[in-house]
């Protein structure tokens, strides 16, 4: 994606769409549709008349953690945000300075060897970065063993400098959110889903609109430097593989509810392009040199020009369609980042409508 785009400030929803007034939900955003390089605006309830019978949404069921913990290096507060455990017990942590509002900013890795004090006299010792090419988070070993408990405890969900204030965990819960075998979850909200109600859902479900879970749970975003995502851990369900399997052997389109959704569907499609069951790692980064083999279309929020989720967003819809979409979404005055509206991307082609049909 060109990097000549800015996306003013105030362009960033600083609040959930369920605070901005009375009487709003959280399916109170906008939906920018768009089919080829043809867009259309609506408003996100609608999305039951953008779909059809048959068609089959990729849901991400990972819960969000209070990933943010405050710290200490020596007198110097910091904030630890808790991204990923290993399996050895390990987490991926990265240490962010506090900025005096309330949010962070940026902050040095390391070095190795570093020992942060947390509440509750927990020890959190920096061992090494999680990669030898960068430096933003870092392996660590915490001193309690349930680190689960002590984000239960003491953490908060993580909370970037174009909100406006805390938010409480439920406010980054999903409808689709399951409690984890394990314990686990995302640092970050999966948040393509988030203007989802129960009532929309069911009248999705009474359309004949299907749901494939998968679970992926999200790590740290890199906020500033806009870097490729990390490994992260995930699940797609024997269930799930056999539903995505059937629709795309008839004539329904398969939408990822988000890029996590893609980045799991895609990770666990064989060489013949058939969906299945899997759980692990992936450090799969879809990008349009090697496309996707299982989406047709992409339920999303709207992204920064230079994330590196755009490479995948380019990868299912073309490089032409995105700036024309990204350019309405500016132009509309659309609202970006978690509280934001979202972008229903649909696949030209055989066995779809025209693009006329879906935009209108």
């Amino acid at each position: 994606m060109t990097t000549t785009v800015r996306v003013p400030e105030e362009r960033s929803a600083r609040v959930p769409a369920e605070q901005r007034g009375p009487g709003r939900d959280r399916d109170s955003v906008r939906l920018l549709v768009s089919c080829g390089t043809e867009v259309s605006h609506h408003a996100f309830v609608e999305l039951p008349r953008r779909l059809r019978a048959g068609d089959l949404l990729i849901v991400n069921t990972s819960p969000t953690l209070a990933a943010a913990v405050d710290g200490w290096i020596g007198h110097a507060r910091v904030v630890v945000h808790f991204s990923t455990r290993g399996d050895d017990g390990r987490w991926a942590v990265e240490l962010r300075d506090p900025d005096g509002r309330g949010t962070t900013r940026a902050r040095a890795g390391g070095p190795a060897g570093t020992e942060v004090r947390l509440a509750g006299d927990v020890r959190l010792v920096l061992e090494e970065p999680l990669t030898p090419y960068g430096s933003r988070l870092w392996w660590g070993r915490v001193s309690e063993p349930d680190v689960l408990g002590l984000l239960r405890r003491h953490g908060r969900p993580i909370r970037y400098s174009y909100t406006q204030r805390d938010q409480p965990l439920s406010v980054y819960q999903t409808v689709f959110a399951l409690p984890s075998a394990d314990g686990g979850g995302s640092a970050e909200m999966p948040s393509a889903a988030r203007p989802f109600t129960a009532r929309l859902v069911a009248e999705l479900v009474s359309r004949g609109v299907q749901f494939a879970p998968i679970t992926l749970h999200t790590g740290v975003a890199s906020a500033e430097a806009h870097e490729p995502p990390y490994p992260e851990r995930y699940e797609v369900p024997e269930a799930s593989a056999r539903l995505i399997n059937a629709a795309r052997a008839g004539e329904g389109r398969i939408l990822a509810v988000g890029t996590t959704a893609v980045r799991a569907v895609e990770s666990a499609v064989d060489a013949g392009g058939v969906v299945r069951a899997r759980k692990g790692w992936t450090d799969l980064v879809v990008t349009p040199e090697r496309g996707v083999r299982v989406v047709d279309g992409l339920l999303t929020g709207l992204h920064e020009p230079e994330a590196s989720h755009l490479l995948m967003l380019e990868a299912i819809a073309g490089r032409a369609a995105i700036e024309r979409s990204y350019g309405e979404a500016l132009s509309g005055l659309y609202l970006w980042h978690e509280f934001g509206d979202v972008h229903l991307i649909l696949p030209e082609g055989p066995h779809t409508e025209s693009c006329s049909s879906n935009c209108r």
